[in-house]
């Protein structure tokens, strides 16, 4: 006979009238349990009383999970979401490993109400037991099925860090940081991103040897040891998405070696050879600015040499010889070579930051006719240069507010970033001997905070003479603080900005690390 709502009344009424007698009523809270057997009405009282004396009859603790869990899954929304808000209250002992394992299972649905339930209930058994939790998360990341094992990761890292730290103890970051190892054995490119960034903002890692860890993280995503395919989009892209994990790790105590390094041999020899992943990407242009950025934080290189060479042979290539003049004092051709500046900005800025460890490389290292051959380029390169600064600055000359707000002065204003640096690294390199003591900040990074509450008039290193200013270190920038800026058309290069930093979809099995993970359907595991 089905339990009504009177029944679930008069058998809850004897279990509150029990008080320190409940475990004699064994029968009565079994009663309660039956109720999930019955109409909307009694489901509905079930999903409230089982909770409420789940702890005075251990014997009863798997069958009341899993009535509780019945609800869960009622076809009637209200009852699931009532059965979900109570389902904290399980979360005691032993039991709080299997609770957290259903909530993030639960994480499927695509109810908003519902899918926000769940996650407020994750929330409130994470400040019950917080490595209990973790546990269910991780269980059904490394187990669980695919829709699943990506609502947990996004979890981890959107609601982590929101956690204090009585949460998030050390102990218990410890424990995130040692099973996403374990997750990043085998991830997609979208994945790999999230959980850099959940393990990223751990305080326990916040030190030199913690960066130094997760660089070591991303170094074996990146697959260093291995000679880079230019044509595979899939390999670009991998050697792309981990190397903008890894910027914002490096510092003067974290060093960037191991890619500038990988760069310089497998990279910039193979140029004009790699794949885009994206058709609206410039491959080139953002390969070099990744390199330019990582530049600065270099240590000791084994092959500075052979890498300096490297810059310079490709610097040459984007550093056009002037046009040949013909009897009349004309020139040959009716059209001037194209100037790429953006390009040689990241190549001068790269080559500049290495030559600081070699400064003899130029005088020493290259040959009589190279040398004369780089300074004509440099010479020509220059006079265009100012040419192109000069009708920038007069473009800008006087412009405030939101007029320089405009998409055309945006670009100018980048313009006139990019012609200024390479001003000043020219006329480094022009000094004899080469001089490598000029700072200068990549036209591409974002304004600091100081500058954007300066009056709006532009400022006077933009509009100046391309005198250096003094690079502003702050501590480990967010990617999605940079300024996009769209390509400016013309003598300027293909596309000045365009810099993004997440991206997933890495396809293509590897066996380890990104790829398309085998399949893990394995149906609910309460």
């Amino acid at each position: 006979m089905a339990v009504t709502i009177e029944d679930l009344y008069r058998n809850y009424g004897i279990l509150a009238d029990a008080k320190d007698n409940l475990s004699q009523h064994k029968d009565a809270y079994q009663v309660i349990l039956d109720g999930v057997k019955g109409g909307p009405k009694e489901k509905r009282l079930a999903a409230q009383f089982i909770p409420k004396f789940f702890s005075s009859f251990p014997e009863l603790a798997d069958a009341a999970i899993n009535a509780q869990l019945d609800l869960c899954e009622d076809e009637d929304v209200s009852i699931r979401r009532q059965a979900i808000k109570e389902l904290p209250r399980f979360a005691t002992g032993e039991n709080i490993l299997r609770v957290a394992d259903i909530l993030t299972q639960l994480l499927q649905t695509d109810d908003t109400a519902e899918f926000n339930q769940v996650n407020a209930a994750l929330i409130s058994i994470f400040k019950i037991d917080a490595k209990g939790t973790l546990g269910g998360l991780f269980s059904q990341i490394l187990q669980g099925e695919d829709i699943v094992r990506e609502r947990a990761i996004k979890f981890l890292s959107g609601k982590l860090k929101t956690l204090p730290e009585d949460v998030m103890t050390k102990e218990v970051e410890e424990y995130v940081f040692a099973e996403t190892k374990k997750v990043l054995e085998d991830v997609t490119g979208e994945e790999f991103v999230l959980l850099m960034r959940l393990v990223s903002g751990l305080r326990v890692l916040q030190t030199v040897h913690g960066r130094q860890q997760l660089v070591e993280l991303v170094v074996e995503q990146a697959f260093l040891e291995q000679a880079l395919n230019p044509a595979d989009p899939d390999t670009v892209d991998r050697l792309l998405q981990c190397t903008r994990q890894a910027l914002p790790l490096f510092s003067k105590n974290v060093h960037s070696t191991r890619f500038v390094t990988y760069f310089c041999d497998h990279v910039l020899p193979n140029l004009s050879m790699l794949t885009s992943p994206m058709a609206e990407l410039d491959i080139q242009l953002e390969v070099l600015k990744l390199l330019a950025e990582m530049s600065p934080f270099c240590g000791d290189m084994d092959k500075l040499e052979a890498n300096l060479n490297m810059l310079f042979t490709k610097l040459l290539e984007f550093m056009p010889l002037p046009p040949e003049e013909v009897e009349n004092g004309e020139n040959s051709t009716s059209e001037e070579p194209k100037l790429q500046f953006s390009y040689v900005e990241c190549l001068l800025f790269s080559f500049h930051q290495l030559g600081k460890k070699l400064p003899d490389f130029l005088l020493d290292k290259v040959d009589a006719e190279r040398l004369k051959d780089f300074k004509i380029r440099l010479q020509y390169f220059a006079r265009g240069l100012q040419v192109y600064i000069r009708q920038l600055r007069v473009a800008l000359q006087g412009k405030t507010g939101d007029a320089l707000k405009t998409e055309e002065n945006k670009i100018k204003v980048v313009a006139l970033k990019i012609t200024n640096n390479i001003n000043v690294l020219i006329k480094d390199l022009f000094h004899n001997p080469p001089s490598y003591k000029s700072t200068v900040t990549l036209s591409w990074k974002p304004v600091q905070k100081t500058e954007a509450v300066a009056p709006k008039r532009l400022a006077a290193e933009e509009l100046g003479s391309g005198g250096s200013t003094k690079k502003q270190i702050s501590p480990l920038p967010r990617r999605d603080a940079r300024q996009i800026y769209n390509p400016p058309s013309g003598k300027y290069s293909a596309s000045i900005g365009n810099f993004t930093y997440e991206r997933g979809g890495f396809r293509g099995g590897r066996g380890r690390g990104f790829g398309a993970r085998g399949n893990r359907s394995r149906g609910r595991i309460y």
